[in-house]
């Protein structure tokens, strides 16, 4: 009997990954991508898996919540963490990639996986079958009614923001300085000192200047999402805010002088050949010329010439407590799943992890098999717990982290000998789970393959 292919509906990061994961089980796959018939506000190439915001998937320790998170899904044979490994630029501690070979590189392999039917163009409607949603939070306005309707829920929503990109030539490096912060790894970040008075020029220009007016439906609900909040709003927040938020200079010394300064702007490399530079912590809503005259008050960016000007936009999001199982399947049709941003996941690496266990799970309904649980031990499990059981009437998005863990039931003091434990279970408790629960889905890929 032919088998009916799984839909995956949405080409980021949760797409791509549950994607791959249905094929490499042996399972056919449709993975549908609106673009570039229609772009969202925050989407700029063709490309699968398009890093919107920062070109970093968080540190790469694995003591670290976003780290384990990566060594889990490597450890699963995530194709995103795969291919970030791959693309990655110096980042000091963080993983962070060439964002445009990272994106190229999926998007071919994908295309050309024999059981990947890549289509181009909008879906309207969620279909019938077995069906991975992984539209993300810039869901198509019909596909986002139809999914209100299903779930008779409105959705919740916070404002999302990305950093602006510099051109690496403009930046002037007489003032700019290459270290990582306490001088972790290789001196990967772009440093633009301020002395004080600097700072409180910019800190005052930068409260003054005009943002881009939100729609009267947007300020009903305007709410920031305190992970990625826009640089001029942290900055109304205080004075000295932003010193001790992304512009904080502790950690780093200028190595020319050896001196620290009053406040630091960090810029990150965005490709491997050092020409694109991402401004840390910069996300705006601020007017794009008004982006350019207070941004090139920075130091050593005086001259400053921006390949992308910051941008803000609504991001939605289910109310996952209230319709998702820790399978990652809808509560009222168990052959719908979903992942990423649009159930209340944040960050890169959660998204990729939901289109693991999505996909994953998507297959073996395909194949008759019990969708798995991962240990609650394990960074993957914790999250997806959290957001199946979290109280509804509080969720919001949840980044990686230890608080959602189980906890040891030892009392440790110090901080990185506690998050070196929770690494060790997890990834214990992951190796267990594996050889026991969980089942490869086809012993042999290359027979499936043969008979497709």
């Amino acid at each position: 009997m032919t088998q009916q292919p799984i839909q995956v509906i949405g080409g980021g990061l949760a797409g791509t990954e549950a994607a791959w994961q249905i094929a490499q089980a042996g399972v056919p796959v449709i993975l549908h991508e609106m673009r570039p018939k229609r772009f969202s506000p925050a989407h700029h190439t063709e490309n699968l898996a398009e890093l919107v915001c920062s070109n970093s998937f968080g540190a790469m320790a694995s003591d670290r919540a976003a780290g384990l998170l990566h060594e889990e899904l490597r450890q699963l044979g995530s194709i995103i963490i795969s291919k970030a490994d791959e693309h990655a630029v110096p980042a000091g501690g963080a993983l962070a990639v060439d964002r445009g070979k990272f994106g190229e590189d999926l998007t071919c392999t994908l295309a050309n996986h024999p059981l990947i039917d890549f289509r181009r163009g909008e879906v309207h409607n969620i279909p019938q079958g077995i069906v991975v949603l992984a539209s993300g939070p810039l869901t198509s306005p019909e596909l986002s009614a139809d999914l209100q309707r299903f779930t008779g829920l409105e959705y919740l929503n916070f404002f999302d923001a990305a950093s602006p990109i510099i051109l690496g030539d403009s930046i002037n490096k007489d003032i700019a300085f290459m270290a990582s912060r306490y001088d972790k790894g290789e001196a990967a970040y772009l440093n633009c000192p301020m002395n004080k008075e600097q700072y409180l020029q910019f800190y005052a220009a930068l409260c003054q200047a005009e943002q881009t007016e939100l729609k009267d439906f947007e300020k009903e609900t305007a709410k920031f999402f305190e992970a990625c909040l826009p640089i001029e709003e942290m900055a109304r927040r205080g004075e000295d805010t932003m010193r001790y938020g992304p512009l904080k200079p502790v950690g780093l010394s200028d190595p020319r002088t050896g001196d620290r300064n009053y406040a630091v702007v960090q810029l990150r490399q965005e490709d491997k050949a050092g020409q694109l530079w991402n401004m840390v912590g910069f996300q705006t809503n601020l007017r794009w010329g008004e982006q350019k005259r207070v941004f090139q008050m920075i130091p050593g960016l005086e001259k400053a010439e921006f390949v992308r000007l910051g941008v803000m936009h609504r991001n939605t999001f289910l109310n996952a407590p209230q319709l998702m199982l820790p399978t990652l399947q809808f509560k009222q049709r168990e052959n719908l799943l979903a992942a990423g941003q649009l159930i209340g996941t944040e960050g890169y690496t959660a998204a990729s992890a939901g289109g693991w266990l999505a996909g994953t799970n998507a297959a073996r309904i395909a194949l008759g098999k019990t969708p798995l649980i991962l240990p609650n031990t394990t960074m993957m499990g914790a999250l997806f717990e959290f957001i199946s059981s979290a109280e509804p009437k509080h969720f919001q998005p949840m980044a990686p982290n230890f608080g959602i863990v189980p906890d040891l039931g030892v009392r440790i003091k110090s901080k990185p000998e506690k998050y070196g434990r929770y690494r060790d279970r997890s990834l214990t408790d992951l190796e267990t789970w594996k050889q026991t629960a969980y089942i490869r889905l086809a012993e042999k890929v290359e027979n499936k393959l043969d008979e497709n």
